[in-house]
């Protein structure tokens, strides 16, 4: 089993930064892919960032290119998002997810371990 826990979240005014963390435990062998997903208030779950085993392989969606960072630290067991010129449409609650293969996904369905969430709100 892997645990994941995010944390980082909270309440930042618009044009501001955030950078959460996810901390991952247990059977980190399965964290070869780790995955940032969000949850804006009454809307579905939706990708916002991948990376790989090495860290070199990324992969975002269009609407956070250029403003969210992924990056991971093997050594620590963890993935961060750096989160710069935040809108008030990035409000959601943020969930880090990790799969057991290399495969670098946009899609929910491939990841099998999920933390939490923590919560990200951006004031206008």
């Amino acid at each position: 089993q892997v645990q994941l826990v995010e944390s980082g979240g909270g309440l930042v005014q618009a044009g501001g930064s955030l950078r959460l963390a996810c901390a991952a435990s247990g059977r980190t062998s399965s964290t070869s892919a780790l995955g940032w997903f969000r949850q804006p208030p009454g809307k579905e779950r939706e990708f916002v960032a991948a990376v790989g085993w090495n860290g070199l392989s990324t992969a975002y969606t269009d609407s956070v290119k250029g403003r969210f960072t992924i990056s991971r630290d093997n050594g620590k067991n963890t993935v961060h998002l750096q989160m710069n010129s935040l809108k008030p449409e990035d409000t959601a609650v943020y969930y880090c997810a990790a799969r057991p293969d290399m495969v670098v996904s946009r899609y929910i369905t491939g990841y099998p371990y999920w933390g939490q969430g923590t919560q990200v709100t951006v004031s206008s």
